[in-house]
């Protein structure tokens, strides 16, 4: 049965397969040229329009309403975005299809396009071939070789310490480093994430790979229709497998090591607040991308998207402070704006929503119920069965559209954890 319209208003924008979307892509976006697959200096003066004419435009991109907020005046970043999760309507943008280095919120798309392969009790021993080709100076969470572990480690190891060592194993597990950025940039392809291009899966600097903020929104709008995705983009703190050592006795022991998020808004740092509302989802930072960062938050029922990349103010925890700041204006000006443009869906959940006789509910003259499962997710577990971890997951659902085997299944929920609750209330 359809939630009712209160629930609706107070749930999360979550499934378990693709993007949520409820249009499809204008003419105007399919018509849009293709823009260069190198970063410019500045803003090129006409980008891709995927999602509106408006977001092609180089600048700020606002329409205020009566009562609306002002943006905040001390914004430095040189691209950014601010979108209702639930809907895919952008509020306001900034150069929202620049198309600059990522970093590790590349690690978006890479989840996105991997999770679903393996159960998450799948065990890997790691061989030394595994671990080739990482970049120098890369962020690692200490996989060992010769050592096994589940596949659940690995991705504990790719969100939290956004470790390029883990994303080479799930690399190698899925056929090389080759076939895994073959199936991101198709699977980007697949989001009209248009503006991006895969060259390595950790979103470590290499010629030519590029993203935008839009695509960056694309991919964690994609990836949170998944639970593990919203558990493991969530988890404040877990155990990871240590060193396997043996005694003067011969007695071998494997003692686990803590590891914690680097998400910043999620775990706090000092000077920086754990932001209220916080689930997730990805920062990073290289050389040529400085610091970027994707986060969604909830408040009085509604979920906004950020996305930042690259503040040039030189200040410590800079992206997560521009962050915030927008997701404050952003909560105060839902409602009260016009979209100057939206979260496209993915291709086939346009062409499936174009089919006569879809009527959004899973089947022609469906009923809204969906094929995969009545129960709903009560909120992410413990992970790594550390005591006290914080995880801020199980993102809810509500108004939702899932892509799911070419159809669409509507009013699936996921009820927000307790500790998401207690962050939002004042």
């Amino acid at each position: 049965m359809p939630a009712p319209k209160k629930a609706l208003r107070r749930s999360l924008t979550v499934t378990s397969a693709a993007l949520t979307a409820l249009a499809v892509l204008s003419p105007t976006a399919l018509a849009a040229p293709e823009p260069s697959t190198s970063p410019s200096a500045t803003p090129p003066a006409t980008m891709s329009a995927v999602g509106g004419a408006r977001l092609g435009k180089p600048g700020t991109q606002v329409d205020l309403a009566g009562g609306a907020p002002v943006l905040p005046k001390d914004l430095t970043a040189r691209s950014w975005i601010v979108a209702d999760a639930e809907s895919g309507d952008v509020l306001a943008a900034h150069n929202a299809h620049w198309r600059l280095a990522p970093a590790s919120t590349l690690k978006m798309l890479f989840a996105d396009t991997l999770l679903p392969k393996w159960p998450r009790t799948t065990q890997h021993k790691v061989v030394p071939s595994d671990l080739a080709g990482i970049g120098a100076g890369s962020s690692m969470v200490g996989i060992k070789e010769e050592e096994t572990y589940t596949v659940h480690d690995l991705w504990l190891g790719v969100f939290l310490r956004s470790g390029n060592d883990a994303v080479h194993v799930l690399s190698a597990m899925n056929g090389g480093v080759e076939n895994t950025v073959r199936e991101m940039n198709e699977h980007a392809v697949e989001l009209q994430a248009r503006d991006t291009t895969v060259v390595s899966p950790d979103g470590y600097d290499a010629p030519g790979q590029v993203s935008s903020a839009y695509d960056l929104t694309l991919f964690a709008r994609s990836g949170l229709q998944k639970k593990d995705f919203r558990e493991y983009a969530s988890t404040v703190r877990a155990k990871f497998p240590g060193e396997t050592k043996t005694d003067k006795k011969g007695k071998t022991s494997r003692t686990p090591f803590e590891i914690q998020n680097t998400n910043r808004l999620l775990t706090g740092d000092t000077g920086l607040d754990v932001y209220p509302g916080i689930a997730g989802v990805k920062n990073g930072n290289t050389t040529n991308a400085g610091s970027t960062f994707t986060g969604v938050a909830e408040r009085g029922g509604k979920v906004l998207l950020v996305t930042v990349m690259n503040p040039a103010k030189a200040e410590h925890n800079e992206v997560y402070k521009e962050t915030a700041r927008l997701f404050d204006w952003g909560f105060k000006a839902v409602g009260k704006t016009r979209p100057v443009g939206e979260l496209v869906p993915p291709r086939g959940a346009a062409q499936a929503s174009a089919e006569p006789g879809k009527d959004g509910s899973g089947e022609a003259g469906g009923t809204g119920k969906g094929a995969l499962g009545a129960n709903p997710v009560a909120g992410a577990p413990a992970a790594g069965g550390s005591g006290g971890v914080g995880v801020a997951a199980g993102i809810t659902a509500g108004v939702l559209v899932l892509l799911a085997g070419g159809v669409f299944l509507v009013n699936r929920k996921w009820p927000l954890p307790d500790l998401v609750r207690r962050r939002t209330r004042p």
